[in-house]
């Protein structure tokens, strides 16, 4: 049985305050030597919410939910929150994390997909962490594979995009009058052939995005249209990014003359974060009914019981070192590997005091 001392849930993190947007993008776009006047013009989205990103209180929500699973199970470990770009930021985490005496943490990190952003960013995070503390040589930090196939993440999708095939059909619009929209994170095109170019165009990221929305198709609503979709573009206009942006993909259905509803699946991201409220629930559904169409759009996992359960599950299968074989996963791309780990080796955190 593999030994880990404490979880710790890692995420972007957000603004909670007027004041916090702007040294909050600059985080994000650090050595980029993007002006505050451009920052600026990103940050009318989260003045409209009045500096407020949610993804601050989902992740509290999050470690709550993980917290009353793990007693629920058993398990003794606590569950520590740290962010990329907003305290409380990694090495805080860490500190507290090793002053509560806890030395092997686990990485429970909320991103589903294999990306830049969402793994080798977060292994830069965690040792940067470690340096800045000066703790590499006693804490080390494992992370949770890649979860974007688990049944924990795919099944509210599964439940959502059901849902919403039937609230249409209430009102009246037949399913091959449908079409769903499965959106994500638009990330340059490079960086995605760099997250895995043996899985063909758009590397591991595209193809974990197709593989997924299939089988939540196939379960959800067989049968009904549907195409993958982009969002949340940012960066230089000249670096070719992954297309198509949802708004284009609704106003081409709109020419078709077919379409009378979008499903719009949020199925890039683990909760309503801003890019979903204003990119989706303003944008988006703004497009589709300038032309006339109805859109739905599927709640994200969030705190369901599903999700919650299945991160636990994968916890739990880090610590029963569970064989790749046994490993749940809905699509054949899955089960992802595990990851390096960051910090400390096993021989040193068993023999702190170096003694023989």
């Amino acid at each position: 049985m593999a030994q880990y001392d404490a979880i710790l849930l890692s995420s972007f993190g957000g603004p909670e305050g007027q004041d916090e947007v702007i040294p909050f993008l600059r985080n994000v776009t650090a050595g980029r030597g993007i002006p505050d006047e451009r920052l600026e013009e990103v940050a009318t989205h989260y003045r409209h919410f009045n500096g407020v990103s949610p993804i601050n209180a989902q992740n509290r929500a999050l470690k709550a939910a993980l917290e009353t699973e793990l007693a629920a199970r058993g398990i003794d470990m606590p569950v520590y929150w740290g962010n990329r770009n907003t305290a409380p930021f990694f090495a805080d985490t860490v500190r507290e994390a090793h002053a509560a005496g806890d030395r092997r943490l686990l990485g429970l990190v909320t991103s589903a997909y294999t990306s830049y952003s969402g793994v080798e960013q977060y292994r830069e995070d965690f040792e940067r962490a470690l340096e800045t503390t000066g703790l590499g040589d006693e804490v080390a930090i494992d992370r949770i594979r890649e979860f974007f196939d688990h049944p924990g993440f795919v099944t509210p999708f599964v439940e959502g995009v059901g849902a919403a095939m039937e609230q249409l059909k209430a009102e009246g619009i037949p399913s091959d009058a449908v079409h769903v929209l499965f959106a994500t994170h638009s990330i340059p095109n490079t960086a995605a052939e760099a997250s895995g170019p043996e899985f063909g165009p758009g590397g591991a990221y595209v193809a974990q995005h197709l593989a997924v929305a299939a089988r939540v198709q196939e379960q959800a609503a067989p049968g009904v249209a549907w195409s993958l979709v982009y969002q949340s573009r940012s960066g230089d206009p000249r670096t070719p990014w992954l297309e198509p942006d949802i708004n284009d993909a609704i106003d081409e259905l709109a020419v078709a003359g077919s379409v009378k509803a979008v499903v719009i699946v949020p199925f890039g991201f683990v909760s309503d974060h801003m890019e979903v409220l204003w990119d989706l629930d303003n944008e988006a559904v703004a497009t589709a009914q300038g032309h006339g169409m109805a859109a739905v759009r599927v709640p994200t996992p969030g705190v369901h019981p599903a999700f919650v359960s299945g991160l636990i599950d994968l916890v739990v299968e880090r610590l029963n070192d569970v064989p790749d074989a046994e490993r749940p996963h809905e699509t054949t791309l899955g089960p992802w590997p595990d990851h390096a780990r960051v910090g400390a080796s096993e021989a040193t955190l068993d023999n702190p005091g170096g003694v023989a």
